[in-house]
């Protein structure tokens, strides 16, 4: 028998699957630390499937932060049409319980759908087979959402967009964890953190005029 060619992968936005390189492929290494993974999610032997999987939790985690950062700094400094106040860390149980089962709703049918675009139906009478399983034609994090066609269709140019929305997200999560730890040491919102220690630098006692128990 004459051996036959593997069939062609088809690319996806520009990205072909390679088992040789790092991550298969996909882009977001960049100077000075080039491809890092210490914690080994990327190694030799990892599945196509678990890198895609990895990736898209970045990806969508990413994309949360970045939107959470902006959330937090908004939320304190803009002033709500519910009367919430305070650190960001406490404004999302002071929303009254139609406007949470609104935003609550919002978020489950968002993710409901990206499950629909991105992941393999179940199959109920073997479920180990699709379990995680991500469509083979699926590219991690591209459900499709693109109001301002700022998707490039050339593949270097959607690698390059690609590594700079990781990069972005990857220092949101950072952010992030930042001001949320912040929050929940201190109890004070972002801004009224940074009058704090101005004060504390300036030889200013940050607690004058405070009443007792209160936070200022």
């Amino acid at each position: 028998d004459i051996p036959q060619p593997a069939p062609a992968v088809k690319p996806i936005n520009g990205w072909v699957p390679d088992e040789s390189l790092a991550c298969y492929g996909l882009p977001g290494a960049i100077a000075p630390t080039g491809f890092f993974d210490p914690l080994g999610f990327a190694q030799s032997g990892i599945t196509l499937n678990e890198i895609k999987r990895n990736r898209e939790a970045e990806v969508m985690h990413g994309r949360v932060a970045m939107i959470a950062c902006l959330g937090y700094i908004a939320g304190e400094q803009l002033p709500s049409p519910f009367g919430i106040t305070g650190p960001a860390n406490d404004q999302l149980q002071q929303m009254p319980a139609i406007p949470f089962t609104m935003l609550a709703s919002a978020i489950a049918a968002f993710e409901i759908r990206r499950a629909q675009i991105g992941w393999v139906e179940p199959d109920f009478g073997d479920w180990t087979k699709t379990l995680w399983k991500l469509r083979d034609n699926y590219y991690p994090g591209d459900v499709g959402f693109d109001p301002l066609g700022f998707k490039p269709t050339n593949a270097k140019d959607f690698a390059n967009m690609q590594t700079k929305e990781l990069q972005n997200g990857r220092l949101a999560m950072i952010g992030w964890a930042g001001m949320c730890a912040q929050e929940l040491v201190n109890h004070r919102t972002i801004f009224g953190t940074i009058d704090f220690y101005q004060k504390v630098y300036a030889g200013v006692n940050p607690y004058e005029g405070c009443a007792d128990g209160v936070i200022c």
